[in-house]
């Protein structure tokens, strides 16, 4: 390739980020800011015994959601266009279609009783099968997604997931309202996927034909049987907590916690998600360009640390008088988690761009090696964390954990894949951000011992971290608009 069709192509490629960038941050800043709205009323009508009966019951449906995907997704989008048929597109479509109806079967006949013996919730009986409605649907959106994934056409993405977002949330809204309690919450979990099934057909124009070929299923599957081990593995590492809280300290204990985790874990996995999204196709194409997936690496971990470290620091630092003013006093317990799961998410968001880049370069045997050596860890410093120390405990070990998984992900930039990364290099791509939270953390705990406000104090940490990243980073910021307006 000559330096001319060279320089072309990198500029292409960052347009395509710049533009999937803008989207999915622009559909995770209207989610985002509709979720906590929705989950702020929610809270203040409903109670955490009710939030923690669907904390029990999506531990099961998610899992099996997990398993729904056969990794497809990953694998249409990782594989070379040149390579793809539209005989994989069809036989990935049909192939969900069945094993989801499987799974549906399963969920409502069997898992469903079993949770509900479990947890001791006859309830979810009848919560669990009707969740599963939408692992029973999902697959009908999985190509179209893909689809638009590999085309890098994030706007279409960010406009069909904010549309069925809030129009599920508002019905959701009305009907805790009305007092349907946690049908409510089950309604939102569940109606998302409905609502965005026309706009996917709509976006992408694709519709299935009969077509199932052996050959295009041992090409897409064979991929995808290592994305949904790791997928497997991430779920049960990201997930012990809620089913160990859930059965050793009972329904409104899970609530309470998952509060927290909404708050902080949920918005790092939905800025993970998007900006993931957008990387892993371009991962997939530049997959023999190491230097180049070393920078486009570093730059996202920069840039999810800038917009996650402060959300963090003011929940660590103004953590109770947030949940007290805005939630009520019956949510006080969620203060100790919340705090302990910011500093979590600050760990884990150093690691946030592993999963896309292992895969984008066809790794995905060693993203699940990792998955369960992280897991072997994790139960049973969680279990022993919550059986002696409660909802305290169980942040604890997350905490802990996520700070060996940042060791986990430094090795293996060291020794395991040929994108090398240093430990003095990611600590200078990540300065801005260190400097900023150090110097607001100072600040913030400097006037506390003033009784400031907490709404005062959230102004001035944005004022005080936007002011120092402005000032370290005045010129790649300026270029980065640059070029978005170009």
């Amino acid at each position: 390739m000559d330096d001319t069709l060279k320089k072309t192509v990198i500029n292409n490629d960052k347009k395509l980020v710049v533009s999937g960038v803008f989207w999915t941050f622009l559909q995770l800043i209207v989610n985002q800011s509709f979720a906590f709205g929705l989950k702020l009323i929610l809270a203040k009508l409903l109670f955490p015994n009710q939030f923690g009966l669907v904390g029990m019951a999506t531990v099961f449906t998610g899992f099996v959601q997990v398993l729904n995907d056969l990794g497809v997704g990953s694998a249409l989008v990782q594989r070379k266009s040149e390579d793809l048929r539209d005989e994989h597109y069809h036989t990935a479509f049909w192939t969900g279609v069945i094993w989801s109806v499987f799974l549906f079967i399963v969920m409502s006949l069997i898992i469903a009783p079993v949770a509900a013996n479990f947890y001791h919730e006859p309830l979810l009986k009848t919560i669990i099968p009707v969740l599963s409605i939408g692992i029973l649907v999902s697959p009908v959106n999985l190509v179209h997604k893909a689809q638009l994934s590999k085309s890098m056409n994030f706007k279409k993405l960010a406009f069909i997931d904010n549309t069925s977002n809030i129009m599920a949330g508002v019905i959701a809204f009305a009907m805790a309202l009305y007092g349907a309690g946690v049908w409510a919450l089950v309604f939102n979990s569940v109606a998302t996927v409905f609502f965005a099934m026309p706009l996917f057909f709509n976006a992408t124009g694709w519709k299935p034909a009969f077509v199932m070929e052996k050959k295009a299923f041992q090409e897409v599957f064979g991929f995808g049987a290592y994305a949904t081990g790791s997928n497997v593995l991430n779920y049960l590492y990201n997930n012990l907590d809620y089913l160990l809280i859930g059965k050793l300290l009972g329904a409104s204990s899970l609530g309470i916690y998952t509060l927290a985790f909404v708050l902080t874990d949920t918005f790092r996995s939905r800025l993970m998600s998007v900006i993931n999204s957008v990387m892993y196709p371009l991962y997939g194409k530049r997959q023999n360009d190491f230097e180049s997936l070393k920078k486009y690496y570093l730059k996202v971990v920069l840039f999810n640390c800038l917009f996650i470290f402060p959300i963090m620091i003011f929940f660590t630092i103004e953590g109770e008088p947030f949940i007290v003013k805005i939630f009520g006093a019956k949510w006080h317990e969620t203060v100790a988690p919340l705090q302990l799961l910011s500093i979590s998410v600050m760990f884990h968001i150093l690691v946030s761009g592993n999963t896309a880049l292992l895969r984008g370069i066809g790794r995905p045997g060693l993203e699940m090696k990792q998955q369960l050596l992280k897991a072997s860890i994790f139960l049973p410093t969680l279990a022993l964390g919550i059986y002696y120390y409660g909802l305290t405990g169980a942040a604890w070990a997350i905490l802990v954990n996520k700070f060996i998984v940042v060791v986990f992900a430094q090795y293996t930039f060291n020794f395991l894949i040929p994108v090398k990364i240093s430990i003095p290099e990611f600590i200078s791509a990540i300065k801005a951000p260190l400097v900023a939270s150090a110097v607001s953390v100072a600040v913030l705990l400097l006037l506390r011992f003033w009784g400031l406000n907490f709404i005062i104090a959230g102004i001035l940490l944005c004022l005080i971290y936007s002011g120092i990243i402005w000032f370290m980073m005045r010129a790649e910021l300026k270029l980065m608009l640059a070029n978005f307006k170009k």
